[in-house]
């Protein structure tokens, strides 16, 4: 357990702003009594074969025509696609810019969320910095853990540039996130990606 005060009492934290702060990862969750580990996650694939043609065309269509130089076009050439796909295949809706508010320590906006009976949370690495996005990552699901109804004991989530997409998860009941230690490659790994969404989605 930390011993140094991360929150500055009566301050209000967005998700954004852990983005920001110079402590490690460790200490930030030690403060809302939460652990982090890292270890190789196994994440079951949709087993059944899937045609995603359509989507590799577009995103390889769409690498063509731009240079992924800042967020906004991360997220229209890549990372969208992909979710509407994921969605359209197994029936759900992409909630865009979700916004909760548990306390002055966990609020903010989530990027992509997949309200289904298993949580899928999705965030896009702010200046493609996995490392501390992945802090924002690890906060964002111990919000949803206090937000969401469901009764599944995991909550998944994933943050991304759009071609490195690193997996993470949360045990309800450890109150432990563990961060995986392969990153998935756009377009290189798209259909394997996929079929991971797709299987945690259920």
């Amino acid at each position: 357990m930390s011993s140094r005060q991360i929150f500055n009492p009566g301050e209000s934290y967005s998700f954004s702003r852990y983005f920001e702060l110079s402590f490690t990862i460790d200490d930030i969750l030690a403060e809302l009594n939460c652990t982090v580990a890292r270890n190789n996650l196994t994440l079951a694939e949709h087993p059944e074969t899937i045609k995603l043609e359509f989507l590799q065309h577009q995103i390889q269509r769409n690498l063509s025509h731009i240079d992924l130089v800042n967020e906004a076009t991360r997220r229209e050439a890549l990372i969208s696609p992909i979710l509407f796909e994921v969605c359209d295949l197994t029936n759900q809706r992409l909630n865009i810019e979700y916004s909760i508010a548990v306390n002055d320590y966990l609020k903010g906006t989530l990027d992509y969320y997949i309200s289904s009976p298993q949580n899928l949370l999705v965030i896009e690495a702010k200046q493609s910095d996995l490392v501390r996005s992945f802090t924002q990552l690890a906060i964002e699901l111990i919000a949803l853990d206090e937000w969401t109804k469901s009764t599944s004991n995991l909550i998944y989530g994933v943050v991304t540039t759009g071609e490195d997409w690193l997996f993470g998860v949360y045990n309800r009941t450890s109150r432990q996130v563990t961060q995986d230690q392969k990153r998935y490659r756009v377009p290189e790994e798209l259909s394997t990606l996929v079929k991971i969404l797709i299987g945690i989605i259920g």
